[in-house]
């Protein structure tokens, strides 16, 4: 069983660190911020465009990383959209713990925890947790209105 998530984990990080999804500048963001990691040289910028109504309606980033950071960042432009500024809040701590917290998993009732799960195998690799988050805490950054984060 632990063969075959280490398998998964580096499937999934190869597939969203070298094709990316939503790497691109959004041009009518309503939100934005760039983050770093200086042990890894990540540097991203996180786009946000919130509707009216407090829901994500579009979710971009650009930059450049290392596989785990830039898979991560992929994953979750892909999950915000649609979700409320309350919803991304809550998955924003919840992958946290996720990649943070030995024995964490998100529970299977959560909406795409398999496709977090998976992250959870930077726990092996604690230099690796900031790669992982860094867009994380770009994103939740971005939506509070900071500029700017640094893992450091």
């Amino acid at each position: 069983m632990f063969d075959e998530l280490r398998q998964l984990y580096q499937e999934v990080i190869l597939d969203h660190g070298t094709q990316p999804r939503n790497h691109h500048a959004l041009a009518d963001a309503t939100c934005r911020a760039d983050g770093s990691n200086p042990v890894c040289g990540d540097m991203l910028t996180v786009y946000l465009k919130l509707n009216p109504d407090g829901t994500v309606a579009d979710c971009a980033f650009e930059g450049k990383g290392c596989a785990i950071s830039m898979a991560s960042a992929s994953m979750m432009t892909e999950l915000v959209k649609g979700r409320t500024v309350a919803e991304v809040k809550t998955l924003f701590e919840s992958f946290h713990r996720l990649c943070t917290e030995d024995g964490y998993v998100l529970d299977d009732a959560e909406e795409d925890a398999d496709r977090l799960n998976v992250l959870a195998g930077v726990r092996e690799f604690p230099v690796r947790v900031k790669c992982a988050t860094l867009a994380w805490h770009t994103m939740n950054a971005a939506m509070h209105g900071d500029g700017e984060i640094s893992t450091e």
